[in-house]
């Protein structure tokens, strides 16, 4: 909740129309979730690099370099992971209103948090991206070996082990990463976004 006062939202000349217009596309978060070694983001690095090659304008918002700065005061309790997907909501809703395509690859645990995130921006422009990889898979990869410091209670409020992780009910996109490749799942992120107009200036979006 905003407790500051004497503040007004300013618009600006320039409008988010305007910006789809310049770069030929339509801007969206693409909001990556899933636990932790699921795949996010190998995944969204994946459909920037297409999306990039493509000549869009995307920028990727990645868990683990956001708490370098931005969110670096917060620690991984359920309240701090609350405040940091909160955060990155802001941010971006920002780069959406910059006319990007936006892609964030956080665990984001909470259904109640990204359903927020969802409903504070404009209707179309939130895509949840379900990285729908089986628990014993992410432990199997445990790419950081953080799996394995939670089993041994080094890491208290680790999500899927001691820390709840409420998967996506009706996401627009869910990748089975245990079935499919890195380059098969960005290519069928690529194809909803070409399916749906995102990758074509306003004029021509659905």
């Amino acid at each position: 909740m905003n407790s500051a006062t004497n503040i007004v939202w300013h618009d600006t000349s320039v409008s988010q129309q305007d910006r789809h217009q310049l770069n030929n596309q339509t801007s969206a978060v693409l909001w990556f979730t899933g636990l932790s070694g699921s795949g996010k983001s190998t995944i969204a690095n994946a459909v920037e690099k297409k999306l990039f090659e493509l000549g869009k304008h995307t920028y990727l918002l990645d868990g683990d370099n956001v708490r370098h700065g931005l969110n670096q005061d917060l620690g991984f309790s359920d309240t701090d992971r609350v405040e940091n997907i909160r955060r990155i909501g802001e941010v971006a809703k920002l780069f959406v209103d910059a006319g990007t395509l936006t892609l964030s690859a956080f665990i984001s645990p909470f259904r109640q948090d990204r359903d927020s995130i969802r409903a504070n921006i404009e209707h179309g422009q939130f895509i949840e991206v379900f990285v729908d990889t089986p628990l014993a898979v992410c432990e199997s990869r445990d790419p950081k070996g953080l799996y394995k410091k939670a089993r041994a209670g080094a890491i208290a409020d680790f999500t899927g082990i001691t820390s709840e992780y409420e998967a996506p009910l009706h996401p627009e996109i869910q990748l089975q990463t245990d079935q499919f490749s890195v380059e098969q799942c960005a290519d069928q992120v690529v194809t909803y976004l070409e399916n749906h107009g995102y990758l074509k200036g306003p004029s021509l979006a659905l």
